[in-house]
């Protein structure tokens, strides 16, 4: 396996305990797949400086990135990932769609009813069952 890139994704919760997904607009790279938000890494930006970068330019949102979570690697047939998933909150911006075309609130154990990305998904898994040992 080549080396990783270093992707982002955010686990945005609403005060009901629901998470941010959204889903891919067609043209998009990997369109219609549902996913954590975020991005790749440029330069010499931290993680925490990409995933604020990312979720501004792909949806108007500031955010302030707190606690990380946990991370996937998965091997697309373009190459391989590292998803390095944090929580963060959304604290301004103005909303918008800008590389994708929807978005839900769902509850984690719902997460795997929506077509996740493969890289996602193991996030997905990992939440639901924090939920449950957190919110029992």
């Amino acid at each position: 396996m080549k080396e990783a890139k270093e992707v982002t994704a955010a686990i945005i919760l609403d005060d009901d305990g629901k998470v941010f997904i959204a889903r891919r607009a067609s043209g998009e790279n990997m369109a219609g797949g549902w996913e954590f938000p975020g991005g790749k890494r440029e330069g010499n930006e931290t993680a925490e400086e990409c995933l604020k970068r990312e979720l501004f330019e792909e949806f108007g949102m500031e955010v302030r990135v707190k606690d990380f979570f946990c991370e996937s690697i998965y091997e697309y047939p373009q190459g391989a990932i590292r998803l390095l998933a944090y929580f963060a909150e959304i604290t301004g911006g103005e909303f918008r769609l800008a590389v994708h075309d929807d978005y839900r609130w769902v509850r984690a154990d719902e997460l795997t009813g929506y077509g996740l990305l493969p890289a996602d998904v193991p996030i997905a898994e990992k939440l639901a069952l924090f939920i449950r040992q957190t919110h029992r």
